[in-house]
């Protein structure tokens, strides 16, 4: 079905009176690891290829992506959003420490135009100060080398031919196909030498009429694919190629690129073996409605219809999958529903480990209109409801390419592991609150587990966490990193959410020890 533009500024916020009970939601993250998957955390080195269903490093083991989008280069900004807020190194910090792992970066080929200049960046009191003078591709390269500092992954997006909209298809009468490629392959061969850029997405959301699999080579989104797989392998033979469904296949119609019925019969054959993964998007009613969601049986009808859509693939080892976008305002119940429904789907991190689904949320950015983001209107505060969701699905982060906040490799000879904490309570409505607290290594080694420990004045009990694991004693919390965030680099911090019950209580003073 159509899918809403989500790039207006207006934003929905969710009603708490509608929020499923949080205790629903979080009661995976105190979950025990399985043996097997913290020997992934250490995961991700070097260039990637696929086995079966499951991506893997350069030395065979097993990664799950995990990540968020933060789109701003496809727009007429040319540069990603929220920069006229916050210095870009904050927010990659911040991404970091909410445990995503991977940054899905769209564009528009406008990036490429000798004319484009990136703007509403903020460069008072020292922010962005490296980004001065840059094109739009010299930005990108400076956030391209800060993830992989943090230990995070790129994957680059062609979202839109140029910053005006989306296209149906890969092309258009003011950028052709050959532009298309030639601008793929220039972004191939850019990042040729760094394994942080993981792939490229090659065309965001082809639909009606892009076909899959009916030989018409105008509008054969697969044959396309093909062609521009083989061209960015040409340059480039490391990289994953991601390719995305269409909207209808044998008269059924779905979301925007995410109908990959035709993969059985028809699937993606590059050059090189062992680098395509598909990628599908979905969506709840805040974007578009669908069948499903008036389905009697909902959601217990959703696994089936994902595997008819795009899950077969996974679980028929044919090839990885990619949930590239999913998004949701939560305003509604049947939002809520559909991504609880969702993440269970994709399979937790703690029983699954890396032979799971691969994700990147849509979006970082608060100024997604259908969607709104992790981020509020503030571009600081964490919709921690929103995050939290997510947390049983996120996966451990890759290591550091070195240097910068995400280079702490520990130093040696007085190097020492410290940390500090801070309490901040984010709602109160009397007979229950939410809080958050932050993690800020503050010694001169890298931080690889943590444990943050406060004794509350009166009654409080937790009623549930996420990103951390916690036991109680009488007024006395003791909060332990999961898997995903217990590495802090030197200066670098991590964050965790809690909900308790009743509110109106003191702050307390939090000690945080570090390992």
């Amino acid at each position: 079905m159509f899918r809403l533009h989500r790039l207006g500024r207006a934003l929905c916020a969710a009603a708490a009176a509608l929020l499923l009970p949080l205790a629903a939601i979080h009661t995976a993250h105190a979950a025990t690891t399985p043996a097997g998957v913290a020997a992934e955390a250490d995961a991700g080195t070097g260039y990637w290829h696929t086995s079966g269903r499951q991506i893997l490093d350069a030395a065979g083991q097993p990664v799950r992506i995990a990540g968020i989008n933060w789109f701003g280069f496809e727009t007429a900004n040319y540069v990603v959003h929220g920069l006229w807020s916050r210095d870009y190194k904050s927010m990659i910090d911040q991404m970091r420490s909410l445990g995503y792992n991977t940054i899905r970066l769209p564009y528009s080929d406008d990036i490429f135009k000798s004319s484009t200049v990136p703007n509403s960046i903020d460069f008072s009191n020292g922010k962005n100060a490296d980004l001065q003078g840059l094109n739009s591709l010299q930005i990108m390269d400076k956030i391209v080398a800060y993830a992989g500092q943090d230990g995070l992954r790129v994957i680059l997006d062609r979202h839109r031919p140029d910053a005006g909209g989306q296209s149906a298809l890969w092309y258009t009468s003011a950028v052709p196909e050959s532009t298309w490629i030639a601008d793929l392959k220039a972004l191939a061969a850019r990042y040729a030498s760094d394994p942080v850029v993981v792939g490229i997405d090659l065309h965001n959301e082809p639909h009606d009429p892009a076909c899959w699999g009916c030989g018409d080579t105008s509008v054969d989104w697969r044959l396309a694919a093909q062609r521009a797989g083989n061209a960015v392998l040409s340059v480039n033979p490391d990289l994953l190629v991601f390719v995305e469904g269409v909207q209808t296949y044998n008269g059924v119609s779905g979301w925007w690129g995410g109908n990959l019925m035709g993969v059985a019969q028809y699937p993606v054959q590059l050059d090189v073996a062992n680098r395509v993964v598909y990628s599908a998007h979905d969506y709840a009613t805040s974007v578009a409605q669908q069948s499903w969601f008036s389905d009697p049986a909902f959601p217990a009808n959703m696994p089936g219809v994902w595997d008819s859509y795009w899950g077969y693939i996974f679980k028929q080892n044919i090839a990885p999958v990619w949930i590239g976008e999913f998004g949701t305002t939560l305003a509604s119940t049947v939002d809520q529903k559909w991504l609880a429904a969702l993440v269970s789907y994709l399979r937790p991190t703690s029983a699954y480990g890396a032979d799971s689904f691969q994700w990147t949320f849509w979006s970082w950015n608060p100024n997604s209109g259908d969607t709104g983001g992790i981020l509020k209107d503030d571009w600081v505060t964490v919709d921690t409801v929103k995050d939290g969701y997510l947390a049983s699905i996120k996966a451990p982060l890759f290591p550091s390419t070195g240097g910068g906040s995400g280079g702490g490799g520990g130093g040696g000879g007085g190097s020492t592991a410290a940390c500090s904490a801070s309490y901040a309570v984010s709602s109160d409505w009397g007979s229950g609150f939410n809080a958050d607290v932050t993690v800020t290594n503050t010694g001169t080694a890298a931080i690889g587990s943590w444990q943050v420990t406060w004794t509350w004045s009166g009654s409080q009990q937790v009623t549930n966490m996420w990103n951390a694991s916690y036991t109680q004693s009488g007024e006395t919390v003791t909060a332990v990193n999961a898997a995903h965030n217990g590495t802090i680099p030197v200066g670098g911090s991590a964050s965790f959410g809690f909900g308790g019950a009743p509110g109106g209580g003191a702050v307390p003073s939090v000690s945080c020890t570090a390992t």
